[in-house]
C-alpha cells in the first residue's frame, strides 16, 4: 500500500500535484492535521480503504511547530505499520511565491494584520524544514506553469509506480538560477559557447549546425565523456540504495546551447540501460 505525503510552500502548486494523483486512481486528503496521520493509516487497514492501495495526504504549515518537527518520526511510523511512503516537496524562489499571491490577492495562510507577505514566507520555510529534509523529491516550480508541473508530477509518478528509479536529465541557464531540486550540477560554462558565433545563436543545442560546431571541440568531448563516465558508474550504486528518484542537471549561461547538447547526448547514451529516464530543457519549455 503507497502513501504519497505532498507537502511545499504556499503558492508552490500543492493543490495541483494532488489533483494530478488524483487523477491517477490515489485516494487524496488535503491538510490533514499531522497529528492525525497515524490514525489515518490504521484505518486504511479497514474497509473500504483496504481494497484501495495508493493514498495522497497534503501537509502544509498549518500543522503546529511541535507536530512539523516531529515528522520524521511520523513518517517512520508510517513505513513500519508496512506503508510505502514517498514524500513529495514542492518549492519555488521567494520572488517567485510573492509575485503569485500578489497577482492573485490571495491571502498566505499564516500573514495576518502582524504579519507581512514575506515574513510570512520566511516563517513557513522554517516550520517546513523537517519536511523539506525528508522529502524523495524535491520538485522546483519557479519556471514551471500549471500545464508544466502536471507532465512533472504525472511522468514521476508512473515511473516510480513501475518500482524503477525515476531518472531527470535536466538543462538550465545559470542566468536563469541554479534548479535547486537537482541532486547533481554539473557547470559546462568553461565549454565553447555557440552564442558568440552570429549564424548559430538563433539556433539551440539540439540543431545540427550547433551540434557539429560543439563536436568540434576536444573539451567538449572530455566534458561529455567524463560527466558520462560519471554517472553510469554511480547511479547503480544510488538504485542499490533504494533511490526512488535523481535529477541531474548541466547548466550554461543561458541554457539555450552547451547545456541542452549536452543533455541530449548524454540520454542519447544512457537510454540503452535506463530507457525510462526522462529529458527536459528548461529554458526551451
Amino acid at each position: 500500500m503507497k502513501l504519497v505525503i505532498v507537502s511545499g510552500m504556499s503558492g508552490s502548486g500543492k493543490s495541483v500535484a494532488l489533483n494530478v494523483l488524483e487523477d491517477q486512481g490515489y485516494y487524496c486528503i488535503d491538510n490533514l492535521p499531522l497529528g492525525l496521520l497515524q490514525a489515518f493509516a490504521e484505518q486504511l487497514k479497514t474497509e473500504p480503504y483496504a481494497r484501495m492501495d495508493k493514498f495522497a495526504i497534503g501537509i502544509d504549515a498549518r500543522n503546529m511547530a511541535e507536530q512539523l518537527s516531529n515528522f520524521p518520526d511520523v513518517v517512520d511510523t508510517l513505513k513500519s505499520m508496512g506503508l510505502e511512503v514517498e514524500i513529495f516537496f514542492l518549492q519555488a524562489r521567494e520572488g517567485i511565491l510573492h509575485k503569485r499571491f500578489s497577482e492573485t490577492r490571495r491571502k498566505h495562510p499564516l500573514s495576518d494584520d502582524k504579519t507581512s507577505l514575506s515574513e510570512a514566507i520566511k516563517y513557513e520555510q522554517r516550520l517546513l524544514e523537517p519536511v523539506h529534509r525528508s522529502a524523495d523529491l524535491l520538485i522546483d516550480t519557479s519556471t514551471t506553469n500549471i500545464h508544466q508541473l502536471r507532465d512533472i508530477i504525472l511522468e514521476r509518478v508512473v515511473e516510480t509506480a513501475k518500482g524503477k528509479m525515476s531518472i531527470l536529465l535536466l538543462s538550465f541557464g545559470f542566468k536563469h538560477g541554479i534548479p535547486s531540486d537537482a541532486d547533481f550540477v554539473f557547470d559546462v560554462r568553461c565549454l565553447p559557447n555557440p552564442h558568440w558565433i552570429a549564424e548559430l545563436r538563433p539556433y539551440t543545442g539540439r540543431d545540427q549546425p550547433v551540434r557539429e560546431y560543439l563536436e568540434k571541440s576536444e573539451s567538449v568531448y572530455n566534458m561529455f565523456s567524463q560527466i558520462k563516465d560519471f554517472i553510469e558508474q554511480w547511479l547503480p550504486e544510488f538504485m542499490a540504495d533504494n533511490r526512488s528518484y535523481m535529477t541531474i542537471a548541466l547548466g550554461c549561461t543561458g541554457g539555450q546551447h552547451r547545456s541542452v547538447y549536452l543533455t541530449e547526448r548524454l540520454a542519447e547514451a544512457l537510454r540503452g540501460n535506463y530507457p525510462e529516464l526522462m529529458l527536459r530543457h528548461r529554458e526551451l519549455s
